[in-house]
């Protein structure tokens, strides 16, 4: 399995995968809707699957001395790397907001979505969302990417809406604390999306490896 990681690091992932890992930085942008960012890492991630394809990938990975589960999970581990990359630096931005610039005016007056734990479970259930839904379609085929990338755009700018509009409805203000306020509910939201995330990914490769077992290559 390390020899699989290496080779995806190595010759599968585009430099651009890479670099679209610093959309984490928009964590830092007030009246924008911040969990944006995460569509633009998954688009990252998108355009290596977009190249491995291109170079036949999959075929050249199942030529290798290894069961084609294990291909699976490689692919799986490339993804979680970088998302979880992606989250530890929206985790730094975030904790700048929540403490040196928690009273800042330019955040304050800011009516979308604050960067606070919330915001972090919010990302974790996106990156999970697209494990569930890009990459465990990607291997229905282990060749078509473009159905199930819509669908994934489409059901992560939907919830970025509903996450955007939930601490307007009143009652749930608290979802859009500053700082340290409602740290308990802050730090259980947080949780939950971390749950959430290392679900929907354990779930989507399970029934990945089984789906490309099927596969006839």
């Amino acid at each position: 399995m390390r020899m699989l990681m290496k080779k995806e690091i190595r010759l599968s992932t585009l430099l651009l995968t890479w670099l679209f890992i610093g959309f984490g930085f928009m964590t830092l942008l007030p009246g924008y809707p911040i969990l944006c960012g995460v569509f633009f890492i998954t688009l990252g991630i998108y355009q290596s699957f977009q190249n491995a394809r291109e170079a036949n990938d999959v075929l050249y990975s199942v030529l290798l001395p290894v069961a084609k589960r294990d291909v699976v999970r490689g692919k799986y581990r490339f993804v979680v790397l970088i998302e979880l990359l992606g989250f530890a630096l929206m985790a730094l931005m975030t904790l700048l907001r929540m403490t040196l610039f928690q009273n800042a005016p330019v955040y304050r007056q800011n009516a979308l979505m604050n960067a606070n734990l919330f915001y972090l479970g919010m990302v974790l259930i996106l990156f999970g969302l697209f494990n569930s839904i890009f990459v465990g379609g990607f291997w229905k085929t282990a060749y078509k990417i473009g159905k199930p990338f819509v669908i994934y755009v489409v059901v992560a700018f939907l919830v970025i809406g509903v996450a955007e509009t939930l601490h307007h409805i009143p009652g749930l203000e608290a979802l859009n604390a500053f700082g340290y306020d409602h740290i308990l509910l802050q730090l259980s939201l947080l949780a939950c999306g971390a749950l959430l995330y290392a679900l929907m990914t354990f779930l989507s490769c399970k029934k990945a490896c089984a789906d490309f077992e099927k596969i006839d290559l």
